[in-house]
């Protein structure tokens, strides 16, 4: 039995390595345009992967699914999940919302996100990670969408403070050319894309991958179009009852991040925020209002 805390894409994953080779060439034609792939007829998704029919009947029931009819309704229910707009989420989570108070309620979800997301999360994934951002042989970019720009921009601003080269990409998209041109083979772009993904970050991704970048990537757990040319991939859940999708796993995440590239870089770390203490010390231009005295 597969779990419905689970999608079909983190399912074949885990469950690759068990697999025939004719499966896993169809496992491989899935994943390939995920979820869309698995969406047509039985016969039509064997023969897009090259495999039998009793092929495809034989691995969904091998991840977990009772036929290939159950297996595709989970996609669906995916796909449709990843189109929902504010109205329909808040519409799905208020028609079933029992009677806790909401700080009860957004809690429990909340928690139950974290839970399930570092229980699937790779520690190598998390590690390279870390390792990446913390080598400032490396220039390192940090972009987001409509809302996980904010992600983006608390990133870089902890980032700017531990190490050098770290800059923000606009939120003007005609400007990403140029951010574009300025990076060079090695370097590493971390990309925000949830839910309603936005597509100049799968242009963007894809164009910086080509040219050697490499991409780190947050998302959710139906994955972005970018996560095909990131390398290292974290994949956030983000249910609450709400019309919005939850940001909190995601930046608990980041922060821990944050630390990692901190503490392995203290000496310099320290230095550099030293640095920028005698710099609004010194400078009027950037001197800190006194407490009590904003205007």
């Amino acid at each position: 039995m597969t779990s419905s805390s689970h999608t079909v894409l983190e399912v074949i994953r885990q469950r690759y390595d068990g697999l025939t080779p004719a499966e896993k060439r169809l496992a491989d034609s899935l994943l390939e345009n995920y979820p869309v792939s698995g969406l047509g007829s039985i016969t039509a998704t064997a023969d897009n992967a090259g495999v039998s029919t009793p092929t495809v009947a034989r691995m969904v029931q091998k991840l977990g699914y009772k036929g290939y009819p159950e297996f595709q309704a989970h996609l669906h229910v995916e796909l449709e999940a990843t189109i929902s707009n504010p109205i329909t989420k808040h519409d799905r989570w208020a028609s079933g919302a029992p009677t806790a108070h909401i700080l009860n309620r957004f809690a429990e979800a909340i928690t139950d996100n974290l839970r399930e997301t570092l229980s699937t999360m790779d520690v190598a994934t998390f590690d390279a990670a870390a390792a990446l951002l913390r080598d400032d042989k490396r220039s390192v970019y940090f972009v987001g969408g409509r809302i996980t720009g904010a992600l983006a921009e608390y990133f870089f601003t902890h980032m700017q403070v531990i190490r050098p080269r770290a800059t923000l990409i606009s939120t003007n998209r005609s400007s990403w050319p140029q951010y574009l041109l300025n990076m060079s083979e090695g370097d590493v772009i971390v990309i925000f894309d949830i839910r309603r993904y936005e597509q100049e970050l799968a242009t963007l991704a894809e164009t910086a991958a080509a040219n050697g970048v490499v991409i780190i990537l947050f998302t959710d757990v139906w994955a972005s179009p970018v996560a095909r040319h990131a390398q290292h991939v974290f994949k956030m859940r983000i249910e609450a009852p709400s019309a919005w999708d939850s940001s909190v796993v995601t930046l608990f995440t980041v922060e821990a991040l944050i630390e990692a590239v901190q503490s392995a870089t203290w000496e310099k770390t320290r230095e550099r925020m030293n640095s920028l203490e005698t710099l609004f010390e010194r400078s009027r231009l950037f001197r800190r209002t006194a407490p009590g005295r904003e205007r």
